[in-house]
């Protein structure tokens, strides 16, 4: 299974991303929400990495952190206020 619970690319390019944190099978499961805005390709010069987390959430299941993201990751103004607020735009 992948760290990678849900992604989408959005119109202008990047990518947003439900990433577990913690290891599979692992309880609590912690979960972020990211916006990678390479939209998933490295720059020259740019080392590997994943992007600053704009929500994290715990649950007792990967559904259970996906459902509590999934609202935000869905709908394009709740990440514009996101990135706004973490200074990411």
């Amino acid at each position: 299974m992948t760290d990678i619970l849900y992604e989408r690319a959005l119109s202008s390019g990047p990518v947003v991303r439900v990433r577990r944190l913690s290891a599979e099978g692992q309880t609590p499961v912690r979960a972020a929400l990211e916006v990678d805005r390479r939209g998933g390709q490295l720059r020259p010069g740019q080392t590997a990495g994943n992007p600053p987390p704009l929500i994290e959430v715990e649950g007792t299941t990967d559904s259970d952190v996906l459902a509590k993201l999934l609202e935000h990751a869905m709908e394009d103004s709740d990440l514009a206020k996101l990135m706004r607020d973490h200074g990411l735009r």
